[in-house]
């Protein structure tokens, strides 16, 4: 089922999530539901936050990058197969050379702003069938990981910005929250007015 998006402004975006049990209800189903709806909205990641759920879980299917024709041949091939769902997941360091690229978030469509952020990354979580793992991630993957983990933390990209720069967006920002963009997915909106 295609669930719709929470839009930039709604309170559920700028919360701390909390970590869920195993025996959260209807997890399974939940989770093709949100591989479902990032499809649908083209998109390489989504945390539950941006379904309106305040819990530690977000998945991830990298393959779009995999054409990019700037990754190398091993990177290309890992983004290809690189789907991924992560729960109660903990990042236990970030280091390497930091880098910039250009991020976008279902949340806040039609913005898409350059951020820095370090190129490697440990971390610790649960995969769907609640088995721990602890793994190293690096370059476009640990990038997505790192986008997505925010949303678990109550941080947006935008966060992430200078303070001209979030000026200089926040119109724009506000008429998203409103409903005042075109999108090709389903989406709730804070402040639409009834």
């Amino acid at each position: 089922m295609i669930l719709p998006i929470v839009a930039y402004g709604d309170p559920v975006l700028k919360r701390l999530a909390k970590d869920i049990s195993e025996s959260y209800p209807k997890l399974e189903s939940l989770i093709e539901n949100m591989f479902e709806t990032m499809y649908a909205a083209a998109g390489v990641g989504l945390a539950a936050p941006q379904i309106g759920l305040n819990i530690r879980l977000f998945i991830i299917d990298a393959a779009p990058f995999a054409e990019d024709e700037e990754e190398t041949e091993e990177n290309r091939l890992l983004l290809k197969s690189f789907k991924k769902v992560f729960i109660n997941a903990e990042i236990l360091k970030e280091d390497g050379e930091e880098w910039v690229f250009n991020e976008g978030c279902l949340s806040i469509p039609d913005v898409r702003e350059d951020v820095v952020r370090p190129e490697h990354l440990r971390m610790r979580y649960f995969d769907e069938n609640f088995v721990e793992k602890e793994e190293e991630f690096t370059g476009m993957a640990a990038r997505i990981i790192q986008h997505e983990y925010d949303h678990i933390e109550g941080i947006l990209f935008t966060d992430h910005l200078s303070p001209l720069r979030k000026q200089m967006l926040k119109g724009r920002l506000n008429g998203i929250s409103k409903g005042k963009v075109k999108v090709e997915y389903r989406m709730r909106f804070p402040n639409l007015k009834k």
